[in-house]
């Protein structure tokens, strides 16, 4: 799969500053978004780019504008947390970590108290 990595991006800074997170990798089409970390710790972490590897695959299975789309109203939703996209997003990262032994897991790049935590307080019902 095709992508590109973008370090200190614009897009990702504004993500970070509202996920109130100290890092952020998000993805637009193709490409992955950096804020916080570097491309090469982001590499590193095998959960975290196969989390967004995820998100490129749903952008290509869905196209470019209406994934922003049905991400945008499934956050409106659901919130961050809950949105499926997300969700299908970190099981990906977390199925892919499972497979690493104990001595690559220490490595990663980030810990899970560094995921950022949902800031919203949307239910699901």
């Amino acid at each position: 799969m095709e992508y590109k990595v973008v370090e200190r991006s614009l897009f990702a800074r504004i993500a970070r500053l509202v996920l109130k997170s100290s890092n952020v990798a998000m993805v637009l089409g193709k490409t992955i978004h950096l804020s916080g970390v570097s491309r090469e710790a982001f590499l590193k972490d095998e959960g975290w780019v196969a989390h967004e590897l995820c998100h490129i695959r749903q952008f290509r299975e869905h196209g470019f504008f209406r994934f922003l789309w049905l991400y945008l109203q499934e956050s409106w939703r659901v919130g961050y947390y809950n949105n499926k996209y997300e969700v299908e997003a970190r099981l990906e990262g977390m199925k892919h970590r499972r497979h690493l032994n104990p001595s690559r897991k220490a490595a990663s790049a980030i810990t899970p108290t560094e995921a950022p935590l949902p800031i919203d307080t949307k239910k699901v019902e």
